[in-house]
């Protein structure tokens, strides 16, 4: 990934991932813009790997839950900001991540790695 395209790829993911929120849970944080635009230039590399697209969504998945469970126990549990709480959800590891949105974030991995891999084509004439 070039420099060009991660200044491109961060803040689309970030806003994208903040419009999901906001239509979502009718809120967001700027956490969340970062954490966004982080996953998706994750994608983006992802989505020109050679794996198979099941593997791809399930490695995209794994990253964006990742990423949450490390942000959330930064500011939920750490700073005790309370941006989200799943410890109502059946299966929650410490209220920061749960089976139910590990499995949104594999379909919402379906057409984030579709935008990455048209993003890349645009991006590199490829």
């Amino acid at each position: 990934m070039t420099v060009r395209e991660l200044l491109i790829a961060l803040p689309l993911g970030g806003t994208l991932y903040a419009a999901i929120e906001l239509a979502w849970r009718r809120r967001t944080h700027w956490t969340m813009v970062l954490m966004g635009g982080a996953s998706f230039a994750f994608m983006y590399l992802a989505a020109a790997s050679s794996l198979p697209p099941l593997a791809r969504y399930a490695l995209c998945a794994a990253n964006i839950t990742a990423a949450e469970f490390l942000v959330g126990a930064a500011v939920n549990v750490h700073f005790g900001w309370g941006i989200w709480d799943y410890a109502g959800e059946p299966g929650a590891l410490y209220g920061q991540v749960c089976p139910r949105y590990v499995l949104f974030w594999f379909f919402l991995s379906v057409p984030g790695c579709a935008l990455a891999r048209l993003l890349r084509r645009v991006l590199t004439g490829q």
